[in-house]
């Protein structure tokens, strides 16, 4: 869908305005009732329309107009008509008119400042997403027939102006979803690491390692869940410098491409959702993009791991012991905890090479996180209480649900081994901890979050107007809040 900027009201099109609570109408509004002699309003109310949060209704146009179609964008009290409370109004739009058969809208967005039609601009754009790239034909014919919203304001170049910051937020965001989408055949460990290659376009730097370069550099448990795959494992580190030699700041990715749990393999019902195992990864990746794109004034690490977790001849077995860089040695007591094995060594190699101010790692890590939360919440661990703070205060500035989970030291002897170091698996009790205690072993002390997003990074029932089901891109800005609120010369 095309979403464009206009100073003029474009002709042949359904026109829409915002009204508040109560039939509050908004400056453009009250120009339509004016020119309809109070048609419009008189419309309204014989349709039942109030003007609450998120209601759209579609009424005819007067035979003197233009319009195919006149429409009211409930906004609820229009006082409260800014941030989060803006972008949720604005997605409604696209979800109140896809099936009305409408090709194109305009909405007249007269009195709003150029950040607020910025703002529309951009929950419109996610709104609107879908992965239809594998439709045939006659799927691609049964999409929404709306395909242009024009917004209508006074200074088009400030809006304008105002939308590129958002514009890199956007993309990034919806980057994460394509990858967290695509199928496994499509997307594993090689073409994830040319996709994250494509992006040096934007000033990012992106090295690749191999499995040579990893074994050389002792990253045993990482190299371990894949080597029952065909595909070669892959680390791939960006990085974003646009603040000269300050300290980085750092992000790590779970990038586990399809999950079949290895040897301890899974049940066959639900396992095509393990593609989406590496959503954590996506999340980095696609904040890396964003905080390129937008030019952010911070330096920063992104470090994924990039595995398959493959059942073969040559799988790792329960009962394996392996060698992680750090040194520490584990007993992989089941194969389908990997993704901490992953990690474990992408935040070994990251804190050892950059020195970063915090690491955070996201990771589908544990489905006894969405027992813990349900499917609204991702869990935040942390040995750091300010790195916490702010990165909670972050996800809630951005409707990213996040809620803080205790990392309690008793819990510890869960994950003691009797034959090596540590034990990839805590047993059934307080599984999402005792996961997020084993990555605590790897982070050396440094400031350190790791959020569990197996609740959140693919929905199957929309919760928000700006994130429809399928891959969500959870994560993504949350980080970029972070840095923007934080981090940033």
């Amino acid at each position: 869908m095309q979403i464009e900027l206009s100073a003029v009201l474009p002709a042949d099109t359904a026109l829409a305005v915002v009204v508040g609570e109560g039939l509050t109408l908004s400056a453009a509004a009250q120009a339509l009732e004016t020119a309809t002699g109070g048609y419009f309003t008189g419309a309204l109310k014989k349709s039942g329309f109030t003007g609450a949060k998120g209601k759209v209704q579609t009424v005819s146009a007067t035979a003197d107009q233009s319009y195919t179609a006149l429409v009211a964008l409930g906004a609820g009290p229009l006082g409260d008509l800014k941030g989060q409370t803006l972008e949720s109004v604005a997605g409604s739009l696209w979800h109140g008119l896809k099936a009305s058969g409408l090709t194109s809208v305009a909405l007249d967005l007269s009195g709003f400042a150029a950040q607020e039609v910025a703002t529309v601009r951009f929950a419109l754009t996610l709104a609107a997403y879908r992965f239809d790239k594998y439709f045939g034909q006659a799927k691609l014919d049964k999409l929404p027939a709306l395909k242009t919203i024009t917004l209508v304001t006074a200074d088009v170049a400030a809006a304008e102006a105002a939308y590129q910051p958002l514009k890199a937020v956007a993309e990034g965001i919806i980057l994460a979803r394509n990858l967290v989408s695509e199928p496994p055949n499509v997307l594993y460990p090689e073409s994830y690491a040319e996709i994250i290659k494509g992006y040096e376009s934007l000033g990012l730097k992106v090295e690749v390692l191999g499995e040579a370069e990893m074994k050389a550099l002792g990253m045993n448990a990482l190299l371990g869940v894949g080597q029952g795959s065909r595909k070669e494992s892959k680390l791939v580190v960006m990085q974003w410098n646009g603040a000269g030699d300050a300290q980085p700041v750092a992000f790590v990715g779970k990038g586990v491409t399809f999950d079949t749990g290895g040897i301890s393999i899974k049940p066959a019902e639900g396992m095509e959702d393990m593609k989406w195992d590496m959503g954590g990864s996506a999340a980095v990746v696609g904040a890396m993009v964003a905080l390129a794109g937008r030019k952010a004034k911070v330096n920063a690490v992104g470090i994924v791991g990039l595995v398959e977790n493959m059942p073969d001849g040559n799988a790792q077995r329960p009962g394996d012991v392996v060698k992680a860089m750090s040194g520490t040695t584990i007993e992989v007591i089941n194969t389908d905890a990997e993704g901490r094995l992953v990690l474990a060594d992408a935040l070994w190699y990251c804190q050892e090479r950059f020195k970063p101010q915090f690491m955070i790692d996201l990771a589908t890590l544990t489905g006894a996180m969405i027992i813990s939360l349900g499917m609204d919440y991702a869990g935040v661990f942390s040995n750091n209480d300010d790195l916490a703070d702010k990165l909670v205060s972050a996800s809630k500035s951005v409707s990213e649900n996040t809620w803080r989970m205790p990392l309690p030291p008793q819990y510890e002897k869960q994950i003691d081994s009797k034959i090596a170091d540590i034990r990839n698996i805590g047993g059934r009790p307080a599984g999402s901890i005792t996961a997020a205690l084993f990555l605590q072993r790897f982070v050396n002390d440094v400031p350190w979050a790791h959020i569990d997003i197996a609740p959140t990074a693919w929905t199957n029932e929309q919760r928000l107007t700006t994130v429809p089901e399928g891959g969500t891109g959870f994560g993504v800005r949350t980080l970029n809040a972070l840095v923007e609120a934080y981090y940033e010369q």
